[in-house]
């Protein structure tokens, strides 16, 4: 109850909300949460501050250059009922989402099998530098949630990355040497190589795709009326 109240108190706020809004499509470096909701730097601070404290986002820094660090929404129910339901963009939906990751052997892999299961768009992933191999441990986990992986092996992103494609970093190193369209910061599994490590990863990425998922369905239906 506690807890519940703590969430409830910090969302109860437009500059917090506005900040989860934005948090919730992409991870942000501070600088660039500030760009994005025209906050001033002590403003910014103090609702983050809020928000931290009631467990609503967290602070991580880059696997990639550990003096950035990028703030991420900890996912609940009581967050994602409080975001702003997904607007159609206008734009034409993308033709492709490719997941990006360095090895594509686990982030990038099970979260285009997540979003491929919902047939919305097409769906690839592809890696920096790419794995020989999807980690066993990735394909246990998307089996054990009933998904395939799209593809039989990893692939390289230069060989991959095509116009039209919206492209979504879900690793620092891939982000910060490639860019993206979109970057979700989540931890390697296979750094820890275990199976709690994979359902971790998971876990992390499954509210993110489910947003991108209900994003790109608005924006789809709206264009092809």
């Amino acid at each position: 109850m506690t807890d519940r109240l703590a969430v409830l108190a910090a969302l109860a706020d437009a500059h917090r909300l506005a900040l989860v809004d934005a948090l919730a499509d992409g991870d942000l470096a501070p600088g660039e949460l500030g760009a994005r909701t025209g906050m001033t730097s002590s403003l910014l601070a103090h609702h983050l501050r809020v928000l931290d404290e009631a467990g609503v986002v967290e602070r991580r820094r880059s696997d990639a250059d550990g003096r950035r660090s990028y703030l991420a929404l900890l996912w609940s129910p009581l967050v994602e009922a409080a975001l702003a339901r997904p607007a159609a963009a206008p734009v034409e939906p993308p033709a492709r989402v490719v997941f990006t990751c360095t090895a594509n052997s686990a982030r990038s892999q099970m979260a285009a099998a997540m979003l491929a299961a919902a047939r919305i768009v097409p769906v690839a992933s592809a890696g920096t530098e790419p794995a020989p191999r999807i980690h066993p441990l990735a394909l246990d986990e998307l089996d054990r949630r009933g998904l395939a992986p799209v593809a039989l092996a990893p692939a390289a992103l230069d060989e991959v990355r095509d116009a039209g494609d919206l492209v979504v970093a879900v690793c620092d190193l891939a982000y910060e040497d490639c860019g993206g369209d979109l970057h979700w910061s989540v931890p390697d599994p296979a750094a820890e190589g275990t199976t709690r490590a994979f359902a971790a990863a998971f876990d992390a990425l499954e509210p993110r795709v489910r947003r991108l998922a209900a994003t790109l369905r608005t924006t789809t239906t709206a264009s092809s009326r």
